[in-house]
């Protein structure tokens, strides 16, 4: 039984992961939360759907437009809504400007498709093996194979390549890479469109694991997926990774042996519990200022 909601959790966790990437990859680099990086998720959702039952796209065709699309869509959403406060007001100037974002994508999303839950058609022939008491499906296996793929990708992208090195360095002093010749602007792009790109791959991932996609799933799913980038640490891209499987494993567990009323409540009661004890996170440095 423990066996089973472990691989229930961890396929869980593994898209909360891919949706706290894009947190903490902003957060890295330019210290702001994006708070609108659940309703990008959400439009993801939505992107490949349409693709699928409008266009006939195989899935996994339909998971690579959902997240050129939202690759596009994060690059927008920052050029509009964030660069032009960025070092002209303060944090909660960009703070608001995010939660406008959020609140306009998913209103706009209410008008284009209704509050209705949308299903993905039978578009993956489901199989279950019998391993002794465990059952795994072929489609937690894509899941968990697709997702584990992207986070290798994207730790490879940032430690190996230039652009990545580029980042690397954004995250440590923008000012400083400006003056050695980095174009900033371009590189906190790119950020915001990787990360939407990985959202977007969750959110089609958790339409088809549970037939469901409805205007508003990206607001508990991006508040739960800031909750596990806090847990791991924000910031940190391996903390990300950890701390939204933690997160999803938990959050199963406590359904499992407690009660699903306490779903919501593990995942908010589990931050609370880290800022309390360990602010930085699991993976987080503590920030010390220069004075």
């Amino acid at each position: 039984m423990i066996w089973q909601q472990l691989l229930n959790g961890l396929t869980l966790g593994s898209t909360y992961a891919l949706i706290a990437l894009g947190y903490t990859m902003v957060y890295g680099i330019i210290q702001l939360i994006n708070f609108a990086h659940g309703e990008i998720y959400m439009v993801g959702a939505f992107v490949g759907l349409f693709l699928v039952v409008n266009t006939g796209l195989n899935i996994g065709v339909a998971l690579l437009g959902a997240m050129a699309f939202c690759m596009v869509l994060g690059m927008l959403v920052e050029i509009v809504a964030y660069r032009p406060l960025r070092g002209k007001s303060s944090r909660l100037s960009a703070i608001i400007s995010a939660i406008g974002v959020s609140i306009f994508l998913s209103t706009l999303m209410v008008l284009i498709a209704q509050t209705n839950t949308r299903r993905y058609p039978e578009i993956i022939n489901i199989e279950t093996y019998q391993l002794g008491s465990l059952q795994v499906s072929s489609l937690q296996i894509i899941i968990l194979v697709v997702a584990a793929l992207l986070m290798v990708g994207l730790q490879v992208m940032v430690q190996k390549t230039r652009i990545g090195k580029a980042m690397r360095a954004c995250s440590q002093d923008l000012d400083a890479s400006y003056l050695m010749g980095i174009n900033v602007n371009r590189i906190i792009s790119f950020t915001f469109a990787v990360g939407s790109a990985l959202a977007a791959a969750g959110g089609v991932m958790v339409g088809i694991y549970y037939n469901a996609v409805w205007p508003y799933m990206g607001t508990m799913a991006g508040l739960k997926a800031f909750a596990a980038a806090v847990l791991g640490g924000i910031g940190s891209i391996p903390g990300a990774m950890i701390g939204g499987l933690t997160l999803g494993v938990l959050e199963i567990m406590g359904v499992a042996y407690l009660s699903s009323s306490y779903k919501d409540a593990i995942a908010f009661g589990i931050l609370i519990l880290v800022l309390i004890i360990r602010p930085q996170g699991i993976m987080g440095r503590k920030i010390s200022k220069k004075v």
